[in-house]
């Protein structure tokens, strides 16, 4: 459930939580017509800061680009209604979710007509697949549903419709009972989870598919193969045949909602020793080392959060 927060920035403006409302024949409503991202903001020694924010806002413009939505603010103030809605809310860590929708307007389709509507919310959020499996791993299984393929939706695309095929890996695991559900791509090879990227380690060395595995650019994804740069350890992005997930040393997921969660069992097939493995382990160590600020931010991945609330907001 939402922990609801104060504040809510919208079209400029930072308004209520309770009057940020759309109106049910925004075009968003009947057609799926919006782009968003998640994003976390983590606690560290010296205030609130927000994890890769302009990497999030530029594939946030991205996505509005590929489905021809206008957006009326550019990247830089972007990053500033985010800083800002942390901001005034005051909070330490959080989620934060932006959303550009096509609003009320026209009923039409192809909604080029109707308005657009930019929303920034954040609240407090735990582990997304569990507050056990960071250590313990979890139990996820290959999903009967298959992620979109090409010139069906775009995958690279961070876009509300493309979630309802999400949304049926994710039930399906979760009736079934499983954490999370892996979905295969139109040739039958690992895709990504519902809401997640897959990597698998196998004798020292990791595979994770190829962007034309109907996966999205994961910003996480990326900061992990940045990350395994640094430690030596090689990675490379390819097809991936689902029996090896089976016969895999360790499996993970990299998501902002996951952060780096190891896989301990696919299929009810245990994954290596059915725990976190090694090389897991390591990334994991430096991400968190990282999005915390323990250690140095190598990679100019943290934009600070003032921790004063924002003056003269109505």
């Amino acid at each position: 459930m939402l922990t609801p927060t104060e504040k809510i920035w919208h079209n400029g403006r930072l308004i209520k939580w309770d009057d940020a409302k759309i109106h049910v024949l925004s075009h968003v409503v009947s057609y799926g017509s919006s782009v968003f991202e998640g994003l976390r903001c983590y606690e560290t020694a010296n205030g609130p800061a927000i994890f890769r924010l302009r990497d999030h806002m530029r594939r946030l413009l991205d996505s509005a680009k590929i489905y021809r939505i206008d957006v009326p603010y550019n990247i830089d103030q972007l990053c500033e209604a985010s800083v800002d809605v942390v901001s005034v809310n005051g909070l330490q860590s959080c989620y934060i979710r932006p959303i550009v929708m096509r609003g009320y307007g026209d009923i039409g389709v192809h909604g080029t007509k109707c308005p657009t509507e930019t929303y920034f919310a954040c609240w407090s959020w735990g582990k997304y697949l569990g507050d056990d499996v960071l250590a313990e791993g979890a139990d996820v299984c290959v999903s009967s549903w298959q992620r979109i393929a090409p010139n069906t939706l775009p995958a690279l695309a961070k876009a509300g419709a493309n979630y309802m095929n999400s949304q049926l890996i994710r039930m399906e695991a979760q009736v079934n009972g499983y954490v999370e559900g892996i979905a295969l791509d139109h040739n039958g090879s690992i895709s990504e989870g519902s809401g997640e990227n897959v990597f698998v380690v196998r004798d020292g060395k990791i595979l994770t598919p190829s962007l034309a595995a109907s996966a999205l650019p994961g910003i996480t994804r990326d900061s992990v193969l940045k990350i395994c740069e640094q430690l030596g350890i090689p990675v490379v992005e390819t097809g991936i045949p689902r029996e090896l997930l089976y016969i895999a040393d360790e499996v993970f997921f990299s998501g902002t909602a996951a952060e780096i969660t190891p896989i301990r069992s696919v299929d009810r097939i245990t994954i290596g020793q059915g725990r976190r493995g090694p090389i897991t382990e390591r990334i994991q160590r430096e991400f968190f080392s990282i999005v915390r600020g323990t250690v140095e931010d190598r990679y100019g991945w943290l934009t600070p959060v003032p921790a004063a609330k924002l003056a003269g907001v109505k």
